[in-house]
């Protein structure tokens, strides 16, 4: 999972990029990288690290132009090099640069393809470079010196058609403008809003969540379509064209579970409501099967699940407390790159107040259950705070399925509920009771408000995989890619999800 930016201003845009890439952070905690154009060149700054960590003011200065994009990156697996942070770059044609947030699941079909038939090298494990070597060799076919916004949205048309998988993009064109699309299934997001500069002209804006709009100044228009592209123009022009033949919006359900941040709106969806009718739909289901529960208080695990446990408490008529303080210079464990790290943060993360937990029967609630690594030490420092019992609520069902769109879920091995049953996961997690959301539950909390929505990627919950191309063999191969590359010590960020096992780094 990644955050992507896009600005065309009339002034410097190197602040407002920085500025959306900071309130995009949860979305990627290994790199971040701005680039921007000015003059017939591009000005890049890409690194390992945090936002604040990548860019200072030497770095800023230097990063002139109204116009400009910009990534945060997600480690989706082991240790990440810095030649996979974003934004890509290639010199033909035009001069691209290119953000991307998904994941293809034909890369290595597709990276195979580039070298023999489009004569294009690709240099890193990332699938974002292959996408955009993709796109570079579509707009070059073309053979115009200079394109216009109907080759733009042709070569979007042809990535469509090559590229399966989950994609949300952003890429900047030299001295043209910058395209933004997303694939035709819509899973990852992506919007655009805009704003009136002081000499009336229009400045435009594409993000991946509407909250980096709002803290810029940007007004939301709306999210891109599935398969949509959005075309500006160096001088604030704005085009937009539907690019996929067969269009349909099914967003990744997992977004509002954990990734986005509760005062995003993603397709029409305000994440903070459906995260409230999660902790509703817990509490109804907690009032079903155990209607003379025993529940003293009812506490978040930091900071996901706040707003489901708050809304929960509430309708069950009980205290909500604040049972444990977040070290906010600490990670999301979640997308932390090992097991080990993940497992030892825990503790540097979260810290117990004894005072709330001594005596008490406490409900815990957490956004959902992965591999389990987290829950089950905070069970245990809930039981040495002096919990008398411990109840475990997980505001999504039992995750029991890889994520092959981005999320780090590559092998089923890896996650607690796969194969095993509600009771078997509790006994692992040492709680004294489990309870899981319904998914027919989830997904009413989030369905109620976007009439375009036809269905949501549910894959990780149910084992089925919108693109209709993910079988078997797909994710053996998936998964033995990942351990060959445990073995040899070359776990990249995106390789282990994309399977581009031919093609190495030579800085890996």
């Amino acid at each position: 999972m990644c955050g992507i930016v896009g600005i065309v201003s009339t002034s410097n845009v190197n602040q407002s990029l920085y500025d959306a890439l900071t309130v995009l952070q949860h979305r990627g905690q290994d790199a971040a990288g701005i680039v921007t154009f000015q003059d017939d060149r591009f000005y890049l700054r890409k690194d390992n690290g945090l936002v604040r960590d990548v860019f200072h003011t030497r770095h800023m200065r230097r990063l002139v132009g109204n116009v400009g994009i910009g990534h945060v990156r997600y480690p989706t697996a082991g240790s990440s090099s810095s030649a996979e942070a974003q934004p890509f770059y290639v010199n033909s044609p035009y001069g691209i640069t290119l953000a991307h947030n998904g994941n293809l699941t034909n890369a290595d079909e597709l990276s195979r393809d580039l070298f023999r038939t489009d004569l294009r090298h690709i240099n890193t494990n990332s699938d974002s470079e292959v996408l955009l070597n993709v796109f570079a060799h579509e707009l070059q076919k073309l053979g115009k010196l200079d394109p216009t916004k109907e080759d733009v949205f042709s070569a979007v048309r042809a990535v469509h058609q090559r590229c399966r998988g989950a994609y949300a993009v952003i890429a900047m064109i030299t001295g043209y403008g910058i395209v933004g699309f997303r694939d035709p299934n819509g899973i990852r997001p992506a919007c655009y809003g805009e704003r009136t500069a002081e000499d009336g002209r229009k400045e435009y804006m594409i993000a991946s969540e509407s909250v980096a709009l709002s803290a810029a100044g940007y007004t939301l228009v709306r999210d891109i379509a599935p398969g949509e592209a959005v075309y500006i123009e160096t001088d604030g022009t704005l085009y937009t064209q539907q690019c996929a033949s067969e269009p349909h919006l099914f967003p990744c359900i997992f977004e509002h579970v954990y990734f986005a941040r509760p005062d995003s709106i993603i397709d029409g969806v305000s994440v903070y409501k459906a995260r409230l009718r999660m902790g509703e739909t817990l509490a109804d289901k907690v009032l079903r099967e155990r209607p003379d529960h025993d529940i003293d208080v009812v506490m978040p695990i930091p900071d996901t699940s706040r707003t489901s446990a708050m809304q929960m408490a509430h309708r069950l008529g009980l205290k909500f407390r604040e049972g444990f303080i977040k070290n906010r210079y600490i990670g999301r464990t979640f997308i932390m790159p090992g097991q080990k790290m993940r497992k030892k943060s825990v503790r540097q993360k979260l810290n117990p107040i004894d005072l709330e937990f001594k005596g008490k029967n406490v409900m815990l609630v957490d956004d959902s259950i992965v591999r389990g690594t987290t829950c089950k030490e905070i069970v245990q420092m809930a039981r040495d705070a002096g919990a008398r019992k411990v109840y475990f609520a997980s505001a999504a069902p039992p995750v029991r399925y890889p994520n092959v769109y981005g999320i780090d879920m590559p092998s089923a091995s890896e996650l607690i509920a796969h194969d095993r049953t509600v009771e078997e996961v509790r006994e692992l997690i040492g709680a004294d009771w489990l309870l899981y959301q319904d998914l027919d539950d989830l997904v009413t909390c989030v369905s109620d408000v976007n009439d375009d929505i036809e269905g949501w990627e549910c894959s990780v919950f149910t084992g089925e995989y919108v693109t209709g191309d993910i079988d078997a063999t797909y994710l053996d191969r998936l998964d033995e890619a990942r351990n060959d590359m445990k073995r040899s010590g070359n776990m990249d960020a995106s390789s282990c999800d994309n399977a581009i096992i031919d093609l190495h780094n030579d800085e890996d």
